[in-house]
């Protein structure tokens, strides 16, 4: 929750007007629980839209994650139905997605080309093998935690989201 990258993505969907959560995962931090392997964490990010939508209930779900988190964006994107989906670095490679629907609404991946963690091939042919693709961004050079590119990554974020959604209530 409390990592630049997760931090930029916060921040540019606050700029665009969206009202924005940031929370760890169960096991993390101060969360109470243990870590589930990705299904239980499913379910805290279901139970934090649900939350969010109660609390700002005109608000169109805009859903983003990082790394692990962006694994449990998109499942939970196939019971939320977001409006937008932005995933940095999906860690497809730590768990599998092989049963998750593509969700039906826009949907950006941005990829360091040098990523340390996520393989950029690994995400790269995933995202080839979807239908409809969903829009990929590689930032050559770029390391897992985007050190030294996280302006580029707020600035690819901010375009895409401007491009593909209406202004959040």
């Amino acid at each position: 929750m409390d990592n630049k990258v997760v931090w930029t993505l916060a921040r540019a969907f606050q700029e665009l007007g969206a009202p924005t959560i940031r929370f760890n995962f169960r096991g993390v931090g101060a969360s109470a629980g243990t870590h589930a392997g990705g299904r239980g964490e499913v379910e805290d990010a279901l139970a934090v839209i649900g939350h969010g939508r109660a609390r700002w209930p005109h608000a169109a779900l805009w859903l983003a994650g990082f790394s692990f988190g962006g694994v449990v964006a998109l499942r939970a994107a196939a019971v939320a139905q977001p409006a937008c989906l932005v995933t940095v670095a999906p860690g497809i490679t730590k768990l599998d997605v092989g049963d998750v629907p593509r969700p039906d609404c826009p949907w950006l991946i941005v990829q360091g080309e040098a990523d340390d963690v996520v393989p950029a091939a690994a995400v790269i042919g995933w995202a080839r093998g979807l239908s409809p693709e969903p829009e990929l961004v590689l930032l050559p050079g770029a390391v897992h935690f985007f050190h030294g590119r996280i302006n580029e990554l707020r600035d690819t974020v901010l375009e895409f989201m401007r491009r593909v959604s209406a202004p959040a209530d």
